[in-house]
């Protein structure tokens, strides 16, 4: 479950930084307050929804294998699991504990993906702000 979630994350990041790229190269990318925002925020939120998309497949594991009665519960738990909030309220089986620990490792290395993206995004902005020697104030 990792690897599928990890290469789902790689597919929607290259995708992602393709429409970047394309946007960069035609300009349409300012190095503004609004153009960063805008673009930081669009980023965030298309990884939001792969990390989101992560969470269902592994709410949709749990279910699969009659750890929850309901898929809401089971996407409840995966949500806590992987954000690594822990909560405790509802727990799988001692069988197959090891899979909510395994989902937390998930969900650490997705987030930290999201942050490092979000981090690449921003310097090549300013980079660009700087490189054009823009006022900071610009920004």
């Amino acid at each position: 479950m990792i690897a599928l979630c990890l290469v789902l994350q790689c597919v929607v990041v290259a995708i992602l930084l393709r429409i970047l790229i394309s946007l960069e190269n035609k300009r349409i990318i300012k190095p503004t307050i609004f153009g960063a925002t805008s673009v930081l925020i669009s980023v965030l939120l298309i990884m939001v929804a792969g990390n989101l998309l992560q969470i269902t497949l592994w709410a949709g594991l749990f279910f699969s294998y009659g750890e929850f009665a309901g898929f809401e519960t089971a996407f409840y738990h995966s949500v806590v699991n992987f954000s690594t909030l822990g909560y405790g309220d509802i727990v799988i089986s001692n069988e197959r504990r090891l899979l909510g620990a395994m989902e937390a490792v998930n969900g650490v290395l997705m987030f930290g993906l999201t942050t490092g993206l979000l981090y690449t995004v921003l310097s090549a902005i300013m980079r660009r702000a700087w490189d054009n020697r823009m006022d900071p104030k610009s920004l």
